[in-house]
């Protein structure tokens, strides 16, 4: 199967999601600095998101880039993924409402925590598919970077339970 299909649907998909998160942000009520005060967290949980939701993008393009076909085993693995993305507006919406909330900050960790985890079986499923000696096999390597974010949001969605801004430092 050719992927850029694949490439094509899972870009439109993550371009909704940032245009999704941009539409959630509100138009201050008022004409000065301090209408931007009551939307600070608002904006600092949009921009993590963005970033986090960037860099998805990045290394799924630099992923497919690597992978010469695609299955159907890869598809779904995907659609899993994209579906975890499609969650994070919502995460971020209540996250940057009630920022120092527990149960806001544990669902985006567990939000984030979980597209992380769809990630790394979408590039498990491609090296399975692609051979241990594939490009991408060799540019993952043992995956530091990946159980680490892994341990990072595991450790944040345990942390909004206790300290939620210590959860925003991990996150």
């Amino acid at each position: 199967m050719n992927k850029g299909r694949l490439e094509a649907f899972s870009d439109g998909v993550i371009a909704i999601l940032i245009t999704i998160m941009v539409l959630e942000l509100k138009v201050p009520h008022g004409e000065d600095w301090a209408a931007f005060e009551p939307m600070l967290p608002t904006l600092a949980s949009y921009l993590l998101s963005f970033v986090l939701v960037a860099i998805y993008w990045n290394n799924h393009h630099h992923m497919l880039q690597m992978t010469e076909r695609i299955n159907g085993k890869i598809l779904w693995a995907n659609n899993h993924l994209l579906f975890w993305l499609s969650l994070i507006p919502i995460g971020t919406a209540w996250h940057g409402e009630h920022l120092a909330a527990t149960l806001p900050t544990a669902m985006y960790g567990l939000v984030l925590f979980m597209s992380g985890i769809a990630y790394v079986i979408l590039q498990n499923a491609i090296i399975r598919d692609q051979g241990e000696g594939s490009p991408l096999a060799a540019a993952v390597g043992r995956d530091v970077k990946g159980l680490a974010s892994a341990v990072l949001y595991a450790s944040a969605i345990a942390a909004a339970l206790v300290r939620p801004w210590i959860s925003d430092v991990l996150f």
